[in-house]
């Protein structure tokens, strides 16, 4: 089995075992898959299949629960486990992108988290200046304000890393690139470059997808800078709904299941055609990919 499909295993293992993928009982004694939208007949067979098949998958039985986890803790956990997965296989593709790099789940919801990454440290002044005069607060309101759920950093490398094999920089040119350790304020303590911005949503509703778009915008617009890949990480059983947040250019690179091909063969089992197709359309439009793609499309 090769790494990446052994961690996928393994984070679909991690999922259930912490109890993030589960069954509760619902309000009518029923039991309800933790991804399902409990108003929605539909949604709670497709994902109480689905929930069974990843574990079938890996011999797992479900236990008993007496009522479902709490929706931030949900959430906390899934982004912990998700930046566990691209830890554990993005920091392993070395041959392919060498470098320092950071793979850290962001605990901290304030618009100083952007602020500590060379593309973004101009927002740290900007915040400072905010804190301590209303009229430009009320001014700039909170439309710059952006908090990964998970992020991938690369450090910025030292000449003595860059010239190891041969003489590629020195101090006449080069004096502007932030991949040079030398060319930051402090050389010895350079802020990291955000490579990649992680937004995790355990399920999708249409305000979650307006919300991930709209601090993915501003990512864009807010830069000095390299762009970071802007990506979304879901577990939603509801093709419409990852619809809402997969369709469409220009803010998100891509939307990425936690088990699009089980997915697919859960919609094929019930002969939801409607469905399957439009999952099929976002694959084919490269809109929507299993997360296991992921960690090298990082690479890129």
């Amino acid at each position: 089995m090769s790494l990446i499909s052994e961690k996928r295993r393994d984070f679909h293992r991690q999922l259930l075992v912490r109890q993030v993928l589960a069954f509760a009982p619902a309000k009518d004694s029923s039991l309800v898959a933790s991804i399902a939208d409990t108003g929605q007949k539909s949604s709670k067979e497709i994902a109480a299949r689905l929930l069974n098949k990843l574990a079938d998958g890996i011999g797992f039985s479900f236990p008993t629960m007496r009522a479902k986890k709490k929706g931030q803790t949900l959430g906390n956990e899934f982004e912990e486990l998700c930046a566990e997965f691209v830890s554990q296989t993005f920091l392993n593709l070395q041959i392919l992108r060498p470098g320092h790099w950071q793979v850290l789940q962001v605990k901290s919801r304030s618009e100083a988290v952007l602020g500590g990454f060379e593309q973004y440290s101009h927002l740290a002044e900007l915040a400072r200046l905010a804190a301590e005069n209303a009229e430009i607060k009320n001014f700039m309101g909170d439309g710059y304000t952006v908090s990964p759920d998970v992020i991938v950093a690369r450090i910025p490398e030292p000449d003595e890393a860059i010239n190891t094999s041969d003489l590629i920089v020195d101090s006449e040119f080069s004096s502007h690139t932030m991949l040079r350790a030398a060319n930051h304020p402090n050389p010895t303590a350079p802020l990291p470059l955000l490579h990649a911005s992680i937004s995790c949503k355990f399920t999708m509703r249409s305000d979650r997808a307006q919300n991930t778009r709209t601090e993915a915008l501003n990512l864009i617009r807010s830069r000095k800078g390299r762009t970071p890949h802007i990506i979304s990480i879901t577990a939603e059983p509801m093709p419409s709904r990852i619809a809402s947040l997969a369709l469409g250019t220009g803010d998100l690179d891509c939307v990425y299941h936690i088990a699009l091909d089980e997915l697919i063969e859960t919609l094929e089992e019930l002969e939801r055609d409607d469905a399957l197709d439009s999952i099929r359309s976002m694959v084919e439009g490269k809109r929507l990919k299993d997360i296991s793609d992921l960690p090298l499309d990082l690479a890129i």
